[in-house]
């Protein structure tokens, strides 16, 4: 049976949404039970991408899709936690699994998708910092919300990761985090009269 386009954006959007599915492994090494998703880290890393691209004056959808699109190879691949990377290649499965997924969709959209990849990857224009920030700060912030929860060992990701940070937005926005009670948000709400 002959597959048409739409059948192949079907399939992409089907295994796109396995990350809701695919736990973030490098939480399960430090005893965390039921971790967060890839999927669970890729939203919040979309969100605080476009709040640092904004604040920098950056393209903001560049970074969005940056962000978003990161992970999707962990759909084919899983999310391999430090002590795997170090018997495998993890670029090159990484690039394999991307280029694979991305290998029947349009071409408009397959090039804009490599085209981010391969900046991402470089790591030379603000956009590319930016989401690569984004992603350390949601990491760092996850952290911190294991660590309130009872997970104190996830403390050793914080001291390694906020050095990883590189534009002054994320630095300043980490510096408030990490002293800040935000993950009391809730309790700072204005009372509502009825």
């Amino acid at each position: 049976m002959k597959r048409n386009k739409m059948d192949f954006l079907a399939q992409f959007i089907a295994e796109a949404g396995m990350l809701k599915n695919m736990p973030r492994s490098g939480w399960n090494v430090l005893g965390i039970k039921n971790p967060e998703s890839v999927a669970d880290h890729c939203f919040r890393c979309a969100v605080i991408g476009y709040i640092l691209a904004g604040m920098e004056r950056a393209d903001k959808f560049k970074v969005l899709l940056m962000t978003l699109f990161n992970d999707i190879h962990e759909a084919r691949i899983t999310d391999l936690h430090k002590m795997a990377q170090r018997y495998i290649d993890l670029p090159e499965i990484e690039n394999k699994a991307f280029f694979e997924q991305i290998e029947f969709l349009p071409e408009n959209i397959r090039s804009e998708l490599a085209g981010l990849r391969k900046e991402y990857l470089e790591q030379k224009t603000g956009e590319s910092l930016i989401a690569r920030d984004a992603d350390i700060i949601e990491c760092l912030i996850q952290a911190k919300e294991y660590i309130n929860y009872g997970y104190p060992q996830a403390e050793k990701f914080l001291k390694k990761s906020a050095k990883l940070l590189r534009t002054k937005t994320a630095l300043s926005l980490w510096a408030h985090i990490k002293s800040d009670e935000s993950m009391l948000w809730w309790e700072k709400l204005p009372n509502i009269k009825r």
